[in-house]
């Protein structure tokens, strides 16, 4: 037993009883004054018992069964005495099993009437005074096998009469606790135990208000919070959780009366609504007290964001007020004195300022002031008034001008707010929250977060170690905008960003994803908005093409590794996009000689996988590997500078194969100088850009540079942009260049034309006397002659051949229909561009001439012989400068079968539209021609004409040439021709010449 006090009742008895402790003791004494039931008499009659009983192990089961207690009954009444006495009795006792035993009988009598429920709190409190740990896990074992349980089966009346006892046991657990001023000093390790069970009664609570469970709950686990230990942050965020639910997911105020279920007696809805904000508002309070820290606030607050978010206005409405509340209660009473600085904090301030929009003024104008107060918080965590007068002034501005919402958030966002007050981490989350909100459904929604965004962005604030967060929380939420206007809005927030820090933002989006992937194709437009930002972008991009590391010191598979990668992706996608199109030609050297020296690189590695297996024509799109996205990207850098005559030109000769391998590698850059030098390509500018390279110390850039640079002393125009001495300097660095090839080169350049022109008249000279060879009856070797001829050409380059071109066009001509002529057809191609300007005409008049034969000799029955005649057909139209070129090329390069063919007719026709009885009259001979394909395609050409031109030819042809045309004995032996495909023809078309005969000798 414990220690005898002398105590003094109300009624002035003195009193000798048993105390467990202060805490006992002061329960007792409430208990005496009458407050709970029995009267003094009653009290004093059962001290007397007490002090009678000898309380031990032995005789507390003899002491509580006079208590006549039915634990059966299931609707007797007991009288509130005896709970009293009981409880009383229970404290006294120093067996804890006994107490247990007697709890668990005490907690199975009848819940159904309120007294009952009242007496059973009563002796459970009372009990609790001594033995607080049994009464506890009784109270938690109870939660635990009735209401934890009960979740998932269908409540009864019975569960909710269990509920109200529970709930009234433990409010009486936490006012005893309350009274005892001592409590503190314990630990009470089963709080979470007690506290989840009352949450799942909160849990199960319907979602409508027809009593104060919400608030008798919320308020009993807000005492319990007060106790030790501190409840775990887990614990606290089931609390808020299941709090924050229960309240903010009602029904709207103005629909809660309706959705009350039939009642005898219907409560006041706003009241109990209220009430159980309040305790909510409370609870939050509780939890700052406990822990006054700007850390604690951003805890509470990142539980309300689902309803910050929420698309129900009412829902909005009620969490804003609550935040608003929670802030003004620490504003003036709270002193925050840790300097916490919780990224989080940017995060809620984040999703308060994008209700400031909102289509309800109460949270428009409770979303605006806390906003305000955390500033103010923050502001006097810093203990700067200057800034505090600065913000007050700010908000009663703010307040006159209610009704200027553009004035409201601009003031606020920008100067000396916000930017100066969030750190950096606080900063990155407000805007990664305001690029989260971009993906709204609600139009003032996003449009709010995009204005906010761009005016961040445009005030100049965000630091380079933002970008990487602020670009990814970016792309991440770019297919999920909804509006244009916003995904507009948004593009200028990157082209913002990119204005300020062009370098970090370029290498992130080289890191969001594979340059192919097509959602980052807005990104990188974004950043062409202006020139002076596409053309720092390009310049970045060839910087890190040119990080190329050895490959010795590659240890991870090179496409994880090398930054270059990534940086020829991207050129390559660039080079596609329209908005780029200007730049990519303004870079063109730096862009081409980077490619160049990057292909190199990649065959150093020997990363050449999926090279030769390309498929051009394939349907499927397929990841490029390096080697072959270098290639393509060298290719599309001319097609789409529309120097397409370059590419056309190695196309048609399959000279970018001869980049598919490092041994024919040099040889493909030769060609692609060659013919860059041939059609004026940006010549001054790769010129520059070679010589740079040529004094580079990596090897790979030598080379590139001298084979460009040799070939370009055969161009017309290399003179006027660089003078013989300063080509004369550049050649002599090469020849001391430790790579055979740079010094062969540099020693070939040397000796060309232009730097020793006393070459020219000897090689005129010899010329004369190659062309003599052709007039022989029988030549000797005559392929070797053309080849010689070429390279004679090639030497002279700009000095051309003058008179000599003429000629030799015209020699060539004939062995069109010869055995060499493939050789003959290729080297016609050379002379018609090498007579100089004075014998241009001349050519062009014969390069008419040749235009049936060559159409003709695209269906020749030998594929070298087709392909050669593509390039020299299509050289003959870019010199008579058809209107059709570029499409003529597609359809040489790419098109099969008739449709190709006759589009490559219309485009002759239509470009020499004049011309087309000439052309008739040209093709005649073919008809007799010994190759079947030749005169298969001379039938389909005349047909075509007649067909398609007749008319025109009524008006072109003359007299004599429709005579000819008549007598024609080509087209008369096909009368008899063993094929029926020509008798068929000459059937079909022999009327049409006969008409044609007729008018054109009558007129």
């Amino acid at each position: 037993m414990g220690s005898l006090k002398s105590l003094k009742t109300p009624g002035g008895l003195g009193l000798q009883v048993p105390v467990a402790g202060r805490l006992g003791l002061s329960i007792l004494c409430t208990l005496l004054s009458g407050g709970l039931g029995g009267g003094v008499a009653s009290t004093v009659l059962c001290l007397q018992l007490v002090q009678k009983v000898e309380v031990s192990d032995a005789s507390i089961q003899e002491v509580l069964e006079p208590l006549n207690l039915d634990f059966t009954r299931s609707s007797g009444r007991a009288p509130s005495s005896l709970f009293h006495l009981y409880g009383m009795i229970l404290r006294e006792s120093a067996d804890g099993d006994v107490v247990r035993k007697h709890l668990v009988r005490i907690l199975e009598l009848s819940h159904q009437s309120s007294s009952d429920r009242e007496g059973i709190s009563l002796a459970v409190g009372i009990t609790s005074t001594s033995h607080l740990e049994q009464v506890w896990g009784r109270l938690e074992h109870l939660g635990r096998t009735r209401f934890l349980r009960s979740a998932t089966l269908s409540p009864d009346s019975q569960d909710s009469t269990l509920k109200a006892s529970f709930l009234s046991a433990s409010i009486m657990l936490v006012k005893a606790l309350s009274w005892e001023s001592s409590a503190r000093r314990y630990k009470f390790t089963q709080t979470p135990e007690l506290i989840q069970c009352l949450l799942c009664i909160l849990e199960k609570e319907p979602n409508f208000l027809s009593n104060l469970f919400r608030q008798k709950i919320i308020l009993v686990i807000m005492e319990l919070s007060h106790l030790r230990p501190q409840l775990k942050p887990m614990v606290k965020s089931r609390i808020l959780q299941t709090c924050l639910q229960s309240l903010y997911n009602l029904p709207p105020v103005e629909m809660l009366k309706t959705s009350l279920p039939p009642l005898e007696l219907a409560p006041d809805v706003v009241v109990l609504y209220q009430k159980s904000m309040q305790a909510l508002d409370l609870l939050l309070q509780a939890f700052v007290s406990e822990n006054e820290s700007m850390d604690e606030i951003c805890f509470l607050l990142q539980h309300t964001e689902p309803w910050l978010k929420s698309s129900k206005s009412y829902e909005r409405k009620r969490v804003v007020q609550s935040v608003f509340l929670l802030l003004k209660y620490v504003a003036d009473y709270v002193k925050l004195t840790e300097e916490a600085m919780p990224s989080g904090l940017g995060r809620q301030v984040g999703l308060l300022l994008l209700l400031w929009w909102d289509r309800d003024q109460l949270t428009q104008s409770h979303s605006h002031q806390c906003v305000y107060l955390f500033l103010q918080l923050l502001i006097q965590q810093k203990g700067d008034t200057s800034e505090f007068i600065h913000l007050n002034k700010m908000k009663n501005f703010e307040a006159e001008a209610h009704k200027d919402s553009e004035l409201k958030f601009y003031s606020l966002v920008k100067v000396r707010t916000l930017d100066e007050h969030l750190t950096v981490a606080q900063h990155t989350q407000l805007v990664l929250t305001l690029l989260q909100g971009l993906c709204s459904h609600d139009s003032l929604y996003s449009h709010l977060a995009s204005e906010l965004l761009l005016t961040i962005m445009e005030d100049r604030s965000i630091k380079p170690e933002q970008v990487a967060e602020i670009l990814q929380e970016l792309f991440q939420e770019l297919p999920c905008i909804v509006f244009t206007s916003i995904l507009q809005t948004t593009m200028k927030v990157v082209t913002v960003l990119g204005t300020q820090h062009t370098e970090q933002t370029v290498e992130v989006m080289l890191s969001l994803c594979p340059p192919s992937e097509r959602q980052i194709v807005p990104l990188w437009k974004a950043l062409a908005t202006n020139s002076w930002l596409a053309r720092k972008v390009v310049t970045l991009l060839y910087t890190k093409l040119k990080l190329r590391p050895p490959r010795e010191l590659i240890k991870v598979p090179v496409e994880a590794e090398l930054v270059s990668l990534l940086a020829l992706g991207t050129i390559y996608e660039l080079l596609y996009i329209h908005e780029y199109k200007a730049t990519v030609r303004w870079g063109f050297a730096g862009i081409l000689l980077g490619l160049l020296t990057q292909l190199h690189y990649l065959f150093e590695l020997d990363v050449v996988e999926g090279m030769s297996d390309y498929q051009e024509e394939a349907l499927e799109a397929k990841a490029l590997s390096p080697c072959r996205t270098c290639l393509e990207a060298l290719k599309g850098l001319f097609w789409t500078t529309n120097y397409w005559e370059v590419f056309a030109h190695l196309k048609l000769l399959r000279g970018w194969e001869l980049f598919e391998h490092l041994e024919t590698y040099t040889e493909g850059v030769t060609l692609l100088a060659r013919a860059m030098a041939h059609y004026d390509c940006e010549v001054k500018a790769v010129l520059g850009q070679a010589v740079i390279f040529l004094k580079s110390p990596e090897e790979r850039d030598n080379i590139v540079a001298i084979l460009i640079i040799t070939e370009f002393l055969s161009g017309q125009k290399l003179t006027q942009y660089m003078s013989r001495r300063t080509i004369d300097s550049f050649l002599n660095l090469g020849l001391n260049n430790p790579n055979p090839l740079v010094r062969a080169m540099s020693l070939k350049g040397l000796s060309s034309s232009l730097m020793q022109p006393q070459k020219v008249v000897l090689l005129r000279n010899q010329l004369t006397g190659l062309l003599d060879s052709f007039l022989k009856p029988q030549p000797q070797d005559l392929l070797g002659l053309m080849e010689i001829l070429g390279d004679v050409l090639h030497h002279l380059g700009a000095q051309g051949i003058g008179s000599v071109s003429v000629k030799m066009a015209q020699h060539l001509l004939p062995l069109f229909e010869a055995g060499v002529r493939g050789g003959a057809i290729l080297l016609y191609g050379d002379v018609i561009y090498s007579g100089g300007k004075k014998f241009r005409q001349a050519l062009k008049s014969h390069a008419f001439q040749a235009l049936v034969p060559l159409l003709f000799h695209l269906a020749d029955s030998c594929p070298e012989v087709v392909t050669k005649t593509k390039l020299t057909f299509l050289r003959c139209a870019i010199l008579l400068k058809w209107e059709f070129r570029k499409e003529l090329f597609s359809k040489l390069a790419w098109g099969h079968g008739p449709g190709a063919e006759n589009d490559i007719f219309i485009y002759m026709v239509e470009s020499n539209f004049s011309s087309c009885h000439q052309f008739l009259m040209q093709a005649l001979v073919y008809l007799d021609s010994p190759n079947r394909s030749l005169k298969l395609t001379a039938m389909k050409f005349i047909g075509g004409i007649l067909q398609e031109y007749f008319t025109d030819l009524c008006f072109y042809l003359k007299k004599g040439d429709v005579k000819t045309l008549k007598k024609c004995k080509y087209f008369e032996m096909l009368k008899q021709d063993p094929d029926s495909v020509s008798r068929k023809f000459y059937k079909r078309y022999s009327e049409d010449v006969t008409e044609l005969f007729q008018y054109v000798m009558i007129f």
